[in-house]
């Protein structure tokens, strides 16, 4: 659907992916081509970074906020296989193709990508820097009605060194850049 009007709501979550980041030259971010989690259930995140006042004249004379990104929940279905090898650092066995999580392993960061529904059009997220810790293991016993777990991952999303932290499409967003939002992570223009 073509528009230009702006969303007056938002609903639901869907088209979940990640981008492993990788260092690039001269300590630059490379993002590998996002990949799919299907199952999204939630996204909570608040963000993060104190409130700083100063005091003059009796009344709070200069306010700062620092952003410090974003910090929460990504309810989904199942984890996949993929981003447990990807970012938790899941190895498989080659032999019993059996994964195993090692203590010594470190999760890699990740851009994050995701979509809110809205009356006129879905409005698209990245989170360029993100970081998760591992998923706790639940589950429960099927009673008179069989209710699916989920897994939760924590999410930790911080600035990039150059200050970025999300982005999202607009209703002026060209269709050409809006329609390859999941085919590469979207970067400003150098020099923007």
């Amino acid at each position: 659907m073509a528009t230009n009007t702006e969303n007056k709501v938002k609903f639901g979550l869907k088209n979940v992916h990640y981008a492993v980041i990788s260092a690039g030259e001269e300590g630059a971010v490379a993002f590998g081509t996002p990949v799919r989690i299907p199952g999204a259930v939630n996204l909570s995140l608040q963000a993060q970074g104190d409130e700083t006042k100063f005091y003059a004249d009796d009344m709070a004379y200069y306010v700062s906020t620092a952003n410090d990104g974003y910090s929460g929940d990504l309810e989904i279905a199942v984890i996949p296989d993929s981003f447990r090898k990807d970012v938790l650092k899941e190895t498989e066995d080659e032999t019993d193709m059996v994964l195993v999580e090692n203590a010594g392993a470190e999760p890699v960061p990740f851009a994050l990508l995701f979509e809110f529904s809205g009356d006129q059009k879905a409005t698209r997220h990245v989170l360029y820097n993100c970081s998760c810790s591992r998923p706790s293991i639940t589950s429960s016993t099927v009673n008179n009605a069989k209710t699916p777990s989920t897994d939760t991952l924590t999410v930790t999303a911080s600035p990039l060194s150059d200050g970025r932290v999300k982005a999202k499409t607009t209703s002026k967003t060209p269709e050409e850049k809006y329609n390859a939002w999941y085919q590469k992570v979207w970067e400003p223009a150098a020099g923007a």
